[in-house]
């Protein structure tokens, strides 16, 4: 599937807020995969600020792990709007941009 999302100031804030309330315990506030719980889970994530690490995962495979979750990590599902989640696809690719 190919991000039919173009992000705006607006959407992009509110993937940001939704990041910062269900994700960034795990995978950090900046997507280094250096969360609060990590540790005490005894994870070992993904750090997003490297550009290798989403390479060979296309959109359409990030947005099918944030709506449906994997290993321990639940999914956004209902609670997010398929806008919304594509949005968040967004932003876990701007981790490596910066």
């Amino acid at each position: 599937m190919v991000n039919p999302v173009k992000p705006t100031a607006e959407s992009q804030a509110h993937a940001k807020k939704v990041y910062g309330y269900d994700c960034a315990m795990c995978h950090g506030e900046n997507g280094n995969g250096k969360g609060d719980v990590v540790a005490d889970m005894k994870l070992t994530l993904k750090d997003y600020t490297d550009p290798a690490a989403l390479k060979d995962i296309s959109d359409g495979e990030i947005f099918y792990i944030i709506k449906n979750g994997k290993g321990q990590m639940t999914g956004e599902g209902d609670r997010e709007k398929p806008d919304g989640i594509w949005n968040m696809v967004i932003l876990v690719r701007s981790f490596a941009k910066k």
